[in-house]
């Protein structure tokens, strides 16, 4: 791959939307502490519509992630700085929110785990490294890759995308900007324009917004469609600590208007799984029997519930 020179990667940001002054935040630096606060909210009004236009592009990405998971594949999220530690975070919250096992839903960022907490300039055009990242996680054609980049021209991001492509995984593409024709070939790009920022070129912002929202989107959506919400609470809880031992008592008893020490009870002879006490306590099975329903139905509680 061809190295870009300084101009050419200056020209380059110089025509991405992200990277463009607002026009309307010129004068922020005169303003009140007031007026700023409101010159900001204003602004971050804009994400949610922009969001909502890609909709479409973000179901068909939530289609390809549950296709993955239900097949034993991974979502993998791969980013540079904010985008990174975004896709590191929505990862390392689906297991406690979720249920999910840890390397189910998985966030590479650029420099590694030090780059979490403290910036590493330069990790973002380290292109090797993102390919070297989907080879030693063996990516492959069950797995789902969502690359995350504000200014959609991040080496790292693209590298890693192009390789897992390569390795023939299921590729997404978050950006802030519009997708171009020579951009990384992928199989969903997701384009919310939410224009300038507030400050020039500090992506974490209304781009950053914007990805969070989406990432959001993804995973939850694709927790649902896995049975791991009912109605509309999450039940698929682990209870591997008192407060979600105590979450999944609350949940049952809001599910199924059993009483605390009933709630208890079921959790103890559903071996802690919420799903099965629910099952338990809306049919009269016994475990074993609403844990085969759970099975047969595909581990949706509605259904296990509703359907023989």
């Amino acid at each position: 791959m061809l190295t870009k020179s300084d101009r050419e990667v200056f020209d380059e940001i110089s025509r991405l939307i992200t990277e463009e002054r607002n026009p309307r935040t010129t004068d922020i630096d005169k303003k009140s502490p007031r007026e700023i606060l409101e010159i900001i909210n204003s602004q971050d009004g804009r994400v949610a519509p922009a969001v909502k236009k890609e909709i479409p592009r973000i179901e068909k990405a939530v289609k390809l992630v549950v296709d993955s998971l239900s097949k034993g594949g991974r979502l993998i999220y791969v980013g540079a700085g904010t985008s990174g530690r975004l896709g590191v975070l929505d990862a390392a919250e689906c297991p406690p929110t979720f249920g999910t096992a840890p390397e189910m839903v998985q966030g590479v960022i650029a420099g590694g785990y030090r780059a979490l907490v403290k910036s590493k300039e330069g990790a973002e055009d380290d292109e090797a490294a993102a390919r070297a990242e989907m080879d030693r996680r063996k990516v492959g054609p069950r797995d789902t890759v969502v690359g995350i980049a504000a200014s959609r021209r991040t080496p790292f991001a693209r590298a890693a995308l192009e390789r897992a492509k390569e390795r023939g995984a299921r590729t997404v593409f978050v950006t802030a900007n519009p997708k171009l024709k020579d951009d990384v070939s992928v199989d969903v790009a997701i384009c919310p324009l939410v224009g300038p920022e507030v400050i020039m070129g500090s992506t974490r912002m209304k781009a950053g917004t914007a990805q969070k929202m989406i990432l959001n989107m993804i995973t939850t959506t694709s927790m649902i469609l896995l049975g791991k919400v009912y109605e509309n609470m999450m039940v698929d809880l682990g209870s591997t600590s008192r407060k979600l031992r105590e979450r999944g008592k609350r949940v049952i008893m809001t599910l199924t208007g059993a009483d605390y020490d009933t709630s208890s009870r079921l959790l103890k002879q559903a071996k802690g799984n919420v799903k099965a006490a629910i099952v338990m306590k809306k049919t009269s099975l016994p475990y074993r029997d609403a844990m085969k329903r759970l099975k047969k139905k595909g581990g949706l509680v509605r259904w296990a519930i509703e359907g023989e």
